[in-house]
């Protein structure tokens, strides 16, 4: 048998068992979906026989495999994490370390939006679920397609009849939809999806069309609960939500500059009904934990410390957490002094009632840009030499926290380091921030003239020319007048995202930027902003140079695999190429990336998200690259992968765009193993 196609395993043979129907359907439903030590062998005409630690299973169903649940052929990626705890890892291996070169598209979906349209770049995950897959295009449409053909089978547009009535300040993308099933054969499922102008849908996953018990006619105004000041500023979900039990549970883009912004909390949604059952302030209020951050009245109308990276849920527990974003202004702090909880937080709350679990503030008084961009992923790992459950955070600044899931306690020491100080009137920073001591940083944590770019002489008078007018130095240096390095980058070190981990070794795979920027503070004038503020910036400056690479040593794109059991590195490499510099002798920069990685136990870590265009397979053990192929526009997004029919296939969103302005594109392209010659 070749390994990983599906056949059947070598087993020893007893009596075969005859259960009754209900408790067939029990045993199989789990079996199919989670079990993998038997193996399956046939169902026709209601009748399962399936090997069983070494028995025959035989099920008189009455009911349709598809009714019941699929079987091993067929395996699903069913959330934008796969599993509710977002670690983005798949049991599949029949694509592996020994055949992964002859992968090869056996098709793409175009998605038409081109047509006399700017192109908008597609961030979307696909789902797949039961042989279909559900993606979100950049134009926001939901479709449903064959996961085996790319045939299109609906699709559902939210913009056809409602244009976007508030403009979004997250520019529309959008990341993924998420799935909801009653758990009956034949019961209710849902597609449940987010816009960036603030609203929810329920769609029948089987046909595309509206829930009308949901909400009004399918359709929940996010907007209905917020002030009527702030209602129509930007606000929507441009991550996947996520479900637990029948819960939705919601997190928001929003405006994060000078002016009036909205507010971040996370709400939660009655699957079935649409009605809003709980709401958790994540700038708290009077009387609530956490309230006494916020220095005098500075939490009055202050919005954003929103969870716009979506999700992870622990269903055992009932947990749900998420990574929390900086408060507005981004870049001055002067009217909102403390160290301004939730902000910039781990959260863990219950996700029956929103209570707040544990929070851990990975840092205070954000004055960079610098979100937890992304939902932590749960994981177990091996301390003390016993299993503990955990939660790992990637962050913009470089950094993976690891606490334990139940307490929120650093499993890793943190120290508390000293930082600059500020000298814009009116502004405290904080004088010190929680670094961990282990894992070591993924990415740079200065920029002065000992490590600016090495790539050419020309390039590096340009950087150093620039570099001496304003204030270079280490991360976490604030905003000036002057100018200052942003050092990690408005885009991290790690962003949206995010990371995957490999539960059978404990690493952790995080892609990251070292891309520098500068942020250069004006003083505000009435009329500039709906609430103007004594300060404002002068926009989000890359930091490159003369030629437009960045302003640091190379590499500007880095694939990490961190042992989260150790705390050390178990390799790094470049991830993406210039090829215009490799056409000049240097070696591979990486480059700027936007997309992230998926890890299967196959021995590969997939990956696309650089400027290059190209999807990429790294060796899990190594970091070696074993294939890459380009792709018709650059794949800013994260890939997923699944089996339809005993065929493993690798999915991606082939958007281009974004904020790596390459050419956009409209696809999403599906790659299988080539027969072999």
């Amino acid at each position: 048998m070749t390994p990983g196609l599906g056949g059947p395993r070598s087993h020893r043979h007893c009596g075969p068992t005859v259960m009754p129907p209900s408790a067939g359907l029990v045993l199989l439903s789990r079996a199919l979906r989670g079990y993998t030590g038997g193996s399956f062998l046939a169902i026709q005409s209601g009748v399962c026989v399936m090997h069983l630690h070494g028995s025959v299973l035989i099920c008189l169903l009455g009911l349709t495999s598809h009714a019941v649940g699929q079987s091993p052929q067929s395996v699903d990626w069913p959330r934008v994490g796969n599993d509710p705890g977002a670690t983005r890892y798949s049991k599949l291996d029949q694509i592996n370390r020994e055949n992964v070169s002859r992968l090869k598209p056996i098709w793409t979906y175009h998605t038409r939006e081109l047509e006399g349209r700017t192109g908008k770049t597609i961030e979307c995950t696909p789902i797949v679920i039961d042989g279909v897959m559900y993606v979100v295009t950049g134009y926001l449409r939901v479709v449903a397609l064959d996961a085996a053909t790319g045939k299109e089978l609906w699709q559902f547009d939210p913009l056809k009849d409602h244009p976007f009535e508030h403009q979004p300040t997250s520019g529309g993308v959008n990341r993924g939809c998420a799935y909801w099933s009653d758990g009956q054969p034949d019961g209710a499922r849902r597609i449940i999806h987010g816009t960036a102008d603030g609203r929810l849908f329920s769609l029948d996953a089987k046909t595309g069309q509206l829930d009308p018990k949901f909400a009004d006619g399918g359709i929940r105004n996010l907007r209905k609960e917020l002030d009527p000041s702030v209602a129509k500023l930007g606000y929507g979900p441009t991550s996947a939500p996520a479900l637990w039990k029948n819960l939705i549970i919601v997190g928001v883009s929003c405006g994060e500059g000078p002016g009036i912004a909205a507010p971040g909390d996370i709400r939660a949604f009655d699957v079935r009904t649409g009605e809003q059952v709980w709401r958790f302030h994540t700038v708290p209020q009077p009387g609530e934990f956490g309230h006494a951050t916020w220095k005098g009245e500075s939490w009055k109308g202050r919005g954003a410390a929103n969870a716009w990276g979506g999700f992870s849920v622990d269903p055992d527990r009932g947990l749900v957490f998420a990574g929390l974003g900086s408060a507005a202004f981004d870049f001055y702090g002067g009217d909102r002094q403390g160290d301004n909880l939730f902000a910039n937080c781990t959260l863990a709350l219950d996700a029956k009632t929103g209570k707040r679990v544990w929070h851990y503030q990975t840092l205070r008084h954000d004055l960079w840009d610098h979100d937890l961009p992304v939902y932590p992923n749960l994981v177990t790992v091996t301390h003390g030499g016993k299993p503990i459950d955990a939660v790992a955070q990637v962050t913009k600044t470089g950094h993976v926290f690891l606490f334990d899931r139940e307490t929120g306690k650093p499993l890793f020491d943190v120290k508390e380091q000293p930082v600059p100080t500020s000298d814009i009137p009116g502004e405290l920073a904080a004088t010190t921030q929680p670094i961990p001591v282990k894992p070591p940083s993924f990415a740079a944590q200065f920029l002065d003239e000992t490590n600016i770019t090495n790539i050419g002489e020309a390039n590096r008078a340009s950087v150093l020319a620039r570099l001496r007018t304003i204030r270079g130095g280490p991360a976490f240096n604030p905003p000036s007048l002057q100018g200052t390095v942003v050092i990690p980058g408005f885009h991290g070190g790690a962003n949206w995202s995010g990371a995957s981990f490999d539960p059978t070794t404990g690493l952790l795979y995080v892609n990251s930027n070292n891309v520098p920027n500068i942020i250069a503070l004006v003083e505000g004038k009435p009329g500039d902003t709906p609430r103007y503020g004594p300060y404002e910036h002068t926009g989000y400056l890359p930091f490159h140079d003369h030629e437009g690479y960045p302003a640091i040593k190379p590499p500007w794109g880095v694939l990490s695999a961190i042992n989260l059991n150790t705390g050390d590195f178990a390799w790094q490499v470049p991830l993406g190429e210039h090829v215009e510099l490799t056409a000049r002798g240097i070696p591979r920069t990486g480059t700027e990336t936007f997309g992230g990685s998926i890890v299967t136990a196959g021995g590969l870590v997939f990956i696309a998200g650089t400027k290059d265009e190209r999807i990429h397979a790294f060796d899990k053990q190594t970091g070696r690259l074993l294939w890459e192929h380009p792709l018709p526009a650059g794949g800013y997004a994260t890939p997923s992968t699944y089996q339809v029919n005993g065929r493993q296939y690798l999915v991606i969103a082939a958007g281009g765009a974004g904020k790596l302005r390459t050419k956009a594109g409209d696809a999403f392209v599906a790659f299988s193993l080539q027969e072999a010659e």
